[in-house]
């Protein structure tokens, strides 16, 4: 009798465990789904609770809306393939090309993650703004009336300074990948008589493509919501989804508005985490 007892006992003192989920759940449907289900209620109903499916296409198929998206996606698009390259080739530069501080310079790379947004682009601006150093210098030297180097209100600025932002995003995973590629083959490679560009292409990259997927996706997402770059640098007609919810929402008060084009940017969000997710899981990143 007493050996059932202390067979049943360790059971009884499990049960509790299961309760556990109710704090961090209560948590989650505070912070996360009731704001995102408020979100959803404003997007597809009126102050009526009648469904306003009317308003939803007219928002959809409006010129304003098409245009940020537009400017969203190629933005984004631009960015992470320029992000690859650049972290591509300082990745193959840092991990197998030998210089003196290697490891410093990775290190400094990284640091860029740890940077509010902003503050890449305020360098940016006092470099290469209008009354920046760069067309202060050159106004100066050949007595130019305006500024020369106009391209940082533009879309290449935003492209530039999201490629100076995340590019530590790419890098960070293909050092790791190479910090595991076998010197060995690279060496056997070289004896062989192999060039520089194919042991790149046949030995290097198939270790990089993985970490190139998985940094490539998160890259992805994180310039879709970039927000403070695009405000920061003010570029004229270049409006993303990010920027038309705040001009929407804050300038316009145009709630509803603002609300359907939130939703359409959180399952743009949502699609990139799970290709992410996807990316990752399937090449064991």
């Amino acid at each position: 009798m007493s050996d059932a007892v202390a067979i049943g006992a360790p059971a009884i003192r499990r049960e509790p465990g299961k309760f556990w989920i109710v704090p961090p759940a209560a948590l989650l449907a505070l912070l996360f789904f009731y704001p995102l289900a408020l979100i959803a209620r404003q997007a597809f109903f009126d102050d009526s609770g009648v469904a306003n499916i009317a308003e939803v296409v007219r928002v959809l198929h409006s010129r304003f809306f098409l245009n940020a998206l537009i400017n969203t996606v190629t933005i984004s698009v631009t960015a992470t393939a320029w992000c690859l390259i650049v972290g591509l080739v300082l990745a193959l530069i840092l991990a197998f090309v030998p210089f003196p501080g290697s490891g410093f310079i990775a290190r400094l790379i990284d640091t860029f993650i740890a940077l509010p947004t902003f503050l890449v682009t305020l360098a940016f601006t006092f470099l290469y703004g209008s009354a920046g150093m760069l067309n202060s210098g050159l106004m100066e030297a050949f007595s130019l009336p305006l500024p020369p180097v106009d391209f940082l209100y533009s879309t290449w600025g935003v492209v530039l300074a999201e490629v100076t932002v995340y590019t530590p995003f790419i890098l960070r995973p293909l050092l790791a990948a190479f910090s595991l590629v076998d010197r060995g083959q690279i060496e056997a490679a070289s004896v062989l008589g192999a060039r520089p560009f194919r042991i790149v292409r046949q030995v290097i990259l198939p270790a990089a493509i993985p970490a190139l997927i998985a940094g490539g996706s998160l890259c992805l997402l994180l310039t879709v919501n970039e927000f403070g770059i695009v405000l920061f640098i003010g570029a004229k007609g270049v409006i993303t989804l990010p920027l038309l919810i705040y001009g929407k929402a804050i300038q316009e008060s145009a709630y509803q508005v603002a609300c359907i084009i939130a939703v359409v940017n959180i399952a743009l969000s949502l699609g990139l985490f799970g290709l992410y997710r996807f990316a990752a899981g399937r090449l064991g990143v």
